[in-house]
């Protein structure tokens, strides 16, 4: 290197090294080889000679080159570019075979620079995403659930192609592990709504109407989507994670070597524990949230728990317990599908399964919304 040295060091270095260069006007001839050693001084020759000078262009003459290396083929594409950033052309003229072959092989690749694709207006960017909404979130999560639907069905007769013992453990993670979020929450869901009823139900005299608003209220509407919401939480972003973990993981390869189809094998136990637990929990939910009104009417309107029951027992139909029954199984499908929609879908490692498990939670507690509504319509 012949950086730090004085301007007469540097040239006399420059002179000791023309026996592989030489300048001629507006041709530059290389002699013999060109390799790392040479190119630190060939570049500095450059910086030197040819900025001074007032060339429109410049022949870079190789028929007297015997060899160049990768650092040679660089440097001279480097030269090249330097200059043309001068306005000067560089003209390449007289390379044999073995030196065009090297050159060619250690070409820097040069990156093509592409406009930046126009801005869409607004109408373009909504119909954008409708479009992708309609053709890959929307048919994808349709072909998810026609595919766990039909192996469910499927599997109920083919006892062979179950997990052993698997039934039970989802059973046990989806149902029996949130017993007693769900009793809690339904008590003080069932308590707050009472109160909250009760003070209007006494200025008008009509504190006996507590137990209609609690009972049908909770067994009709809250209590199955207390449930439904508390489990999404629990268990769509669970299902969520697992998944994905299993994909980034490649697990789910695996099973696909082995000839297991990933739904069958892991959505479908899932799917057989959420519709066989759901039902119960509800039923828990209905349970303890009309516990919850009848301690607010006892304690606040001074309701005994017998006049309650009384009550109760009038004003109850089984319409009403069945309407709970139905939504707990759509729930459940709900639940378990968008949580391994998203579970199927995720990206970059360990990041994409934090943004999956967050996005299914929101969209299955969206979507369980979504169907109290319709389904509120339909059997009301």
């Amino acid at each position: 290197m012949l950086f730090g040295k004085s301007n007469k060091e540097q040239q006399n270095n420059i002179s000791d090294k023309n026996q592989y260069y030489r300048l001629e006007g507006n041709r530059l001839f290389l002699l013999k080889e060109l390799k790392t050693g040479q190119c630190d001084d060939l570049i500095k020759f450059i910086k030197q000679k040819l900025y001074s000078l007032q060339l429109k262009q410049l022949s870079l003459d190789m028929s007297s080159l015997e060899d160049i290396d990768s650092a040679g083929v660089i440097t001279i594409f480097y030269i090249s570019d330097m200059l043309a950033a001068r306005n000067i052309e560089v003209e390449f003229k007289g390379a044999s075979k073995s030196v065009c072959k090297k050159i060619e092989l250690f070409r820097p690749v040069k990156k093509s620079k592409k406009d930046p694709p126009p801005d869409n207006s607004f109408l373009e960017s909504v119909g954008e995403k409708l479009y992708l909404f309609f053709t890959s979130y929307l048919y994808e999560f349709l072909l998810l659930a026609s595919n766990v639907s039909y192996y469910s069905i499927r599997d109920l007769f083919n006892r062979k192609s179950r997990r052993k013992g698997e039934f039970v453990n989802q059973s046990v993670l989806i149902g029996v592990n949130a017993v007693w979020i769900v009793i809690l929450m339904s008590y003080i869901i069932g308590l707050v709504v009472a109160l909250h009823s009760a003070g209007q139900l006494r200025d008008f005299g009509a504190d006996i109407f507590i137990v209609d608003i609690s009972v049908i209220g909770i067994m009709r509407q809250m209590g199955p989507l207390i449930t439904a919401i508390l489990v999404a939480g629990r268990s769509s972003s669970a299902i969520a994670a697992e998944i994905a973990t299993m994909k980034v993981t490649t697990e789910l390869d695996a099973l696909k070597t082995m000839g297991l189809d990933p739904v069958r094998f892991v959505v479908v136990p899932k799917i057989y524990a959420s519709l066989f637990t759901m039902p119960f929990l509800v039923l828990l939910a209905n349970a303890f949230g009309i516990a919850g009104g009848a301690t607010a009417a006892y304690s606040y309107l001074d309701i005994p728990p017998e006049i309650f029951a009384s009550r109760m027992s009038e004003i109850v139909q089984n319409k009403d317990l069945l309407t709970g029954l139905v939504k707990s199984q759509v729930y459940a499908g709900i639940i378990v599908i968008t949580g391994a929609f998203y579970g199927f879908r995720v990206e970059r490692g360990a990041e994409g399964v934090g943004r999956v498990t967050t996005f299914a939670v929101v969209v299955s507690i969206s979507l369980v919304i979504l169907a109290d509504s319709m389904l509120g319509l339909l059997f009301y």
